[in-house]
């Protein structure tokens, strides 16, 4: 499809008087076209279309169709319908009353399109440069960022169920390439061994009826694998995707096979990470993630939003991470992304899984910005005690490189490191002769026979830690922390009315895309409430509490 750019169509006049018959109390769709515009533009998605071919359906209203079905909840068949019969869709698209709509594959077809050209984050980029120009965002004093785990749209699969699924998958794949030189080489107990799908009522219950199992199926997975690997098969059967996870599964699953011919899964030792591990063939980007009491396979998702209490409260970044992906390995990320849309804030409210010293530095010098959430306490017994010399009670001289302990001895050693992490870290340690004749030794270490060592920070992040720490004991920290629990609700909105727990597509390239969109959708229902008041945006009030009104 080739794309025709030209002007964006006012709403044509019987569909505009109809509409606004049929909707005289207002409308999110009339409001926003009225107020908005139509929000993008062709020109934007330009690139995703080639110059020859037959015309396209006009991106702009593609882009805004694919919002409206997520603020809905939509499937593409009913978007479709909706376009085609919805008067208030109609206005929204500047659509003629009589016009027949299009088909629904042409959703699927624009999806893969933004995929395929990397545009997907215009979706929400453009909408709030739509929001910054009509006043409704404005660079933000607070926004706050929190995660949730998303499910792929796959089964949980036992590891017996992985691997008969995964050579599974890779036999239905090369049935539609490669049929003729499947059916040469694959014995005939396959066909009913792998003709349905695996599933544990069907699997044996006892340990060794297991391991027997999986052992074939091991077996028959590197005989395929060798087969497909030998100079008389043609080599673009290699290129196949479902042979390549096959191989990729294998390697992960199983020791290579014995010159007796014996397959042996591999133990929990000689696997690899988790952030590795394909936990299903049908997804190959979903991960196992834990997080305290919840598991779970698939992803995790992180907003950022504004809670400036004089403006809506708007999604100004979401990102899709693997399961296994930290929370502070986004931190960083998030703020490039919000200094790109000069949305930075003044303070960024999170909890202390995006918190660590080096980011409260990095936030403060980098993008001139207060990390502001807490940090964790120093966890050693002397300053758990509340009567030891914590690392707080130590006068640190940066330049010279010495530290004075409570009863005014100087340490010994300065050891630049790295800890556990591979994190810059200071070792500093005091004379022995000084801590064995020292009164107050038994409120600074256990260490009956050695001297005191101490663990530091370098100094910027040494500072900033210490300085977050007497901040999160006192009123106004809690004060002004108390606001970054307002995105427990939009998490909340999320999950429960925009089905942001459950992935729609497979794959992490379309889970992204339905995140973006989702906040896109999200933003615009927000808008619509602010207009119409129909949302207090945190400040909530109990029935008890509103019989003092």
């Amino acid at each position: 499809m080739t794309l025709l750019t030209s002007p964006i169509d006012a709403v044509p006049p019987e569909t505009a008087r109809i509409a606004q018959t049929a909707f005289p109390k207002g409308n999110i769709y009339l409001r926003m076209r009225d107020e908005l515009g139509t929000i993008y533009d062709d020109d934007t998605f330009a690139a995703l279309f080639p110059s020859r071919g037959q015309p396209a359906f006009a991106p702009w209203r593609l882009a805004l169709i694919t919002i409206m079905q997520f603020a809905e909840g939509l499937t593409d068949r009913q978007a479709a319908e909706a376009v085609r019969s919805r008067i208030d869709w109609k206005y929204a698209l500047s659509l003629e009353l009589t016009d027949e709509g299009f088909d629904f594959s042409i959703l699927t077809e624009f999806r893969s399109r933004l995929l395929a050209g990397g545009a997907e984050q215009q979706l929400l980029e453009k909408m709030l440069k739509c929001f910054q120009d009509k006043g409704l965002l404005k660079a933000p004093k607070q926004q706050r960022t929190d995660s949730t785990h998303v499910l792929a749209a796959i089964r949980n699969l036992t590891r017996l169920e992985n691997v008969g699924e995964t050579l599974r998958a890779a036999l239905n794949s090369l049935s539609e390439v490669a049929p003729d030189w499947l059916r040469q080489i694959v014995p005939t107990d396959w066909y009913e061994r792998y003709g349905q799908r695996f599933q544990e009522s069907r699997l044996p219950s006892t340990e060794t009826e297991r391991q027997a199992m999986a052992s074939l199926i091991g077996a028959d997975g590197f005989y395929l694998l060798e087969a497909i690997w030998s100079e008389t098969t043609p080599a673009w059967l290699r290129q196949v995707r479902a042979v390549e996870v096959l191989r990729q599964v294998w390697l992960q699953q199983y020791y290579a096979p014995t010159t007796t011919g014996s397959v042996q899964w591999r133990t929990s030792q000689d696997s690899p990470p988790t952030a590795q591990r394909i936990r299903s063939p049908y997804d190959t980007d979903a991960r196992y993630g834990n997080k305290r009491t919840t598991t779970w396979t698939g992803y995790k998702v992180h907003l950022s939003e504004t809670c400036d209490e004089e403006s809506p409260h708007l999604i100004t970044h979401v990102e899709t991470t693997p399961a296994t992906t930290s929370d502070r390995e986004v931190t960083d990320s998030t703020h490039r992304a919000l200094a790109n849309l000069e949305l930075l804030p003044q303070e960024h409210l999170v909890d202390a899984g995006y918190l660590d010293a080096e980011l409260l530095v990095s936030g403060q010098q980098e993008y001139e910005l207060e990390l502001l959430g807490p940090v964790p306490v120093d966890a050693r017994w002397q300053s758990k005690s509340g009567q030891g010399y914590g690392i707080a009670c130590f006068a640190v001289d940066w330049e010279a490189r010495l530290v004075r302990c409570p009863q005014g001895c100087l340490s010994r050693k300065w050891l630049p490191s790295k800890n556990a992490y591979q994190q810059p870290v200071i070792r500093v340690k005091f004379d022995k002769a000084d801590c064995l004749s020292c009164p107050a030794r038994d409120q600074c270490t256990r260490n009956k026979t050695g001297a005191r060592t101490l663990t530091m920070r370098p100094k910027e992040q040494h500072i900033a830690l210490s300085r977050a720490r007497e901040r999160q004991q006192t009123p106004e920290f809690k004060e002004q922390y108390a606001a970054r629990a307002g995105i427990e609700g939009t998490i909340s909105q999320g999950t429960r009315a925009f089905g942001l727990r459950h992935c729609r597509y497979r794959g992490f390239l379309k889970t992204r895309l339905q995140h973006i969109i989702t906040a896109a959708a999200m933003n615009l229902v927000r808008v619509w409430e602010w207009w119409t008041q129909a949302y207090n945006f945190g400040r909530s009030c109990s029935r008890f509490a509103s019989l003092a009104s």
